[in-house]
């Protein structure tokens, strides 16, 4: 049921006029499309001071939808991967789109800021958790070939969704009203992934790429299920490294605009305009590390991202200064470029180790370092801002973690040739 039989494929893909070849590119298209929409979370700035002056809340208040949008993401991501392989990704991306729309209708009319996390935070990151996966998985199954760059340019879409999403809400705030924007972009959400997700499928199980061969190291790899994965050293790397990348990524997304105007000091106008710019960084930085993946192993590009993210940590922590702008813009679109570059490593990383027959459950749970990263991230940002006085001492932490994540990176996120099959199977 998770594979449609090759006939209907053939069909389906028929009528844009392409061989399954072909027209598997339009499955990473229509998942790009819909994480252009699940992604509206990075877009959450804009709706925060809107919010505190509605409800004469803090800044911390504030953040409550967006931690507990990520958390929910999180814990549905491993959830949904039985499901979705079971029924494949047509029927997740639709349910999930409906929880999504359903998420923010319900915002809407939020009475307060508690009945916005659980409707926004809650039930909307629970359908983009559901939603997501579904799209990575269906792009992951159909290029073998290319896996670590397809799921890069799938969550491409996420990575430059600000750049669409953060406008649009923007003017709809202004002209609106903020919880009626919610409700707006709720049935717009809605409509776009159900839509969107009609033509997602799985290939068949036995389909192969014109003239592609699985290289040596792919047949050396079996199909983990979850419980074996959870046994090896490679899933323990893997974990700590996605989350230690996520922490750096998703802490640079939150404080991006105070810390340029606080340290930096820049105009309100100009660090906004540059988080657009930062946000290009955070989407192109999903298909190269996944290309990298492909080319020179996950776990060597992991360790890159590592090594560019200690590089920019350590300027942002000694270079700040007010004037440096040089030294702010390069740090952070080095941070964003990274934090975008786990979300295509962590991917390709759990398919080329533990195989594709398990890939949504296995996923799944490799992406709970997704959640726990986000949480920790912005709770680290705003203790140490609150305790030191100045976001500066954020990144001293973040520079020791990648140097921890580059050890990791080498001595656990190991190439499946290198993984004994009595570990696997331990």
């Amino acid at each position: 049921m998770g594979s449609e039989n090759q006939a209907s494929e053939n069909s389906a893909l028929t009528l844009f006029g392409m061989s399954p070849e072909k027209g598997r590119w339009i499955y990473v298209a229509l998942g790009l499309a819909i994480n252009v929409c699940l992604g509206s979370i990075y877009s959450w700035s804009v709706f925060r001071l809107p919010l505190q002056q509605l409800w004469s809340i803090d800044a911390t208040a504030s953040l409550l939808p967006f931690i507990f949008f990520f958390a929910s993401f999180a814990v549905l991501m491993p959830l949904a991967g039985a499901p979705l392989d079971k029924y494949g990704p047509r029927p997740l991306t639709i349910i999930g789109g409906i929880v999504v729309g359903i998420g923010w209708i319900l915002a809407s009319q939020a009475p307060n800021i508690t009945f916005l996390t659980l409707a926004y935070g809650i039930i909307g990151g629970a359908g983009v958790g559901i939603t997501y996966n579904a799209t990575i998985g269906a792009s992951a199954r159909w290029f073998p070939d290319r896996r670590g760059l397809v799921v890069g340019l799938t969550v491409l879409g996420v990575g430059v969704s600000p750049l669409i999403t953060a406008p649009l809400g923007n003017y709809l705030i202004v002209n609106y009203g903020v919880l009626t924007s919610f409700g707006i972009l709720g049935i717009a959400f809605l409509i776009l992934i159900v839509l969107l997700g009609l033509p997602l499928r799985f290939p068949d199980p036995d389909w192969r790429p014109e003239g592609w061969t699985q290289s040596q190291e792919s047949l050396q790899c079996e199909d983990l299920n979850r419980s074996q994965m959870v046994r090896t050293r490679g899933f323990v790397g893997l974990w700590l490294g996605f989350f230690i990348g996520t922490l750096a990524g998703l802490m640079a997304v939150g404080i991006s605009s105070p810390v340029g105007q606080e340290v930096f000091k820049l105009n309100a106008a100009t660090a906004a305009a540059l988080v657009g710019v930062f946000a290009v960084f955070n989407g192109i930085g999903r298909p190269i590390f996944g290309y990298l993946a492909d080319r020179i192993h996950p776990r060597n590009a992991a360790m890159l991202s590592f090594a560019i993210i200690a590089a920019a940590a350590i300027l942002l922590g000694f270079g700040a200064a007010p004037g440096a702008t040089g030294i702010y813009i390069v740090g952070f679109c080095a941070l964003w470029f990274c934090g975008g570059a786990w979300l295509a490593i962590a991917p390709a990383c759990t398919a080329a180790f533990c195989g594709t027959k398990y890939y949504g459950p296995n996923y799944g749970l490799v992406f709970t370092a997704f959640g726990a990263g986000a949480i920790v991230g912005n709770l680290l940002a705003g203790q140490l801002r609150d305790l030191v006085g100045s976001y500066v001492a954020v990144f001293y932490p973040v520079a020791v973690l990648a140097i921890v994540g580059i050890v990791i990176s080498f001595f656990l996120i190991r190439a499946p040739s290198e993984a004994s099959l009595q570990e696997k199977r331990a």
